[in-house]
C-alpha cells in the first residue's frame, strides 16, 4: 500500500481522507503519525490561503510531498460566518459541540428557507521544490434546527443536503465522500494531476 501524508491533526479530516483514497490503494498518514509537534499557524483570511500555508510548511519540514486541506461552513444568513474560523467559531478549543451551539444560537430567529450554507474545502499540493496546486470543491445545503444523524463530524449534525434528502451525518461514510465538499475537490485533483494519485 502508498503512503500518503496529510497535514492535519483533525482526526474527523483523517477518517474522511482514507475513506477517499484507501480504494485508490493508499494508506493516510496525519502529522499525528509523522510530525505530532508540528503546528502550522493557520494565519490566512481565506480557505486557499491556509492550505498553502499548511501544505508548504509541512513539505519544508519533512523534505516530503504532502497534501493539506482547509475547509468549513459557510452560511450566507451571517455573511460567510464561521468561514474559516469553523474549527474555533466558539473559542480556541475547537469544540464541534459548542461551535454547533453556536451557531443555532445565531440561526435562532432565521426562518426556514433562509438558511442556506455550504461546505466549501481547498486542497494544495506542495512538494519541495514544485510550484503548490490548489483545487476547490462545495456542497450547497442548508442549516437543520436540531442535529440529526451519528456520522462525520463538525457541523455535519445541522448541515442538510437537499438533494440527499438528509443531514451530512445521516450519510454513510462512501456516501459523504461521493459528494461531499472535500470529495470533490480530490476528484479534481485527481483528474489535474494523475501522477499524484495513480
Amino acid at each position: 500500500m502508498k503512503k500518503i501524508v496529510i497535514a492535519t491533526q483533525n482526526k474527523g479530516k483523517a477518517k474522511d481522507f482514507e475513506t477517499l483514497l484507501s480504494p485508490l490503494g493508499y494508506e493516510v498518514l496525519t502529522l499525528r503519525d509523522v510530525a505530532k509537534d508540528l503546528d502550522i499557524e493557520e494565519t490566512g483570511t481565506t480557505f486557499e490561503a491556509n492550505a498553502i500555508l499548511k501544505a508548504e510548511g509541512v513539505a519544508k519540514e519533512l523534505g516530503i510531498p504532502v497534501i493539506a486541506d482547509d475547509s468549513g461552513l459557510e452560511i450566507d444568513a451571517l455573511g460567510g460566518e464561521p468561514g474559516v474560523y469553523s474549527a474555533r467559531y466558539a473559542g480556541g478549543d475547537k469544540s464541534d459541540e459548542a461551535n454547533i451551539v453556536k451557531v443555532l444560537e445565531k440561526l435562532s430567529d432565521v426562518p426556514d428557507g433562509e438558511r442556506t450554507a455550504r461546505f466549501r474545502c481547498v486542497l494544495a499540493v506542495a512538494a519541495p521544490g514544485e510550484q503548490t496546486q490548489t483545487f476547490a470543491g462545495a456542497c450547497e445545503g442548508e442549516i437543520l434546527r436540531l442535529r440529526r444523524g451519528e456520522h462525520g463530524f463538525g457541523y455535519d449534525p445541522i448541515f442538510y443536503v437537499p438533494a440527499q434528502e438528509r443531514a451530512m451525518a445521516e450519510l454513510e461514510p462512501a456516501e459523504k465522500a461521493a459528494i461531499s465538499h472535500r470529495g470533490q475537490a480530490l476528484n479534481k485533483l485527481k483528474q489535474a494531476m494523475p501522477e499524484w494519485l495513480k
